[in-house]
């Protein structure tokens, strides 16, 4: 189930650690929703894991010391009301049942300034139990060799 609409007064920013980075496969779909600007940021206290043969990530929550590498998207908030809708599309906000759950979260930005972000956090608990979850090292998931899918309806 997809957390409640939104007032346009709320949090507008999207913490993105995988296929929807800039300069990543689905990097088009988060502008499908309007303009956002794009800064480093770091997710802590969750764990980064890569899915094989899926080639996207997942990210669960983990222990105080372990973080994510990713990049805080932030929309104005008239974009943001048509940006989310196709980044939960993306992500199975709305699928039975859900592949991810959009959490609110606090990161550190590239400057070392807090933040509050959307995330999308892996909802299929016993995918993670079967062969083919890879923690990845640092929580930067484009230091993983395999990561590159060609067909377009990928996550």
């Amino acid at each position: 189930m997809s957390e409640p609409a939104i007032p346009p007064a709320a949090c507008t920013t999207v913490f993105v650690y995988g296929t929807l980075m800039p300069g990543e496969r689905n990097a088009h779909i988060a502008a499908l929703g309007g303009s956002f600007s794009a800064q480093r940021a770091v997710l802590s206290g969750h764990r980064l894991l890569h899915l094989h043969p899926e080639a996207y990530p997942a990210v669960v929550p983990g222990e105080p010391g372990d973080t994510v590498q990713g990049h805080a998207l932030t929309y104005p908030p008239t974009d943001w009301a048509v940006a989310l809708p196709f980044l939960d599309e993306l992500e199975g906000v709305e699928e039975a049942p859900p592949l991810y759950l959009r959490r609110q979260v606090p990161l550190t930005l590239e400057d070392g300034s807090p933040g509050s972000a959307w995330v999308y956090l892996y909802a299929l608990e016993d995918r993670l139990t079967r062969p083919g979850v890879w923690p990845v090292p640092g929580g930067d998931w484009r230091s993983v060799p395999d990561r590159t899918r060609t067909a377009e309806s990928d996550r």
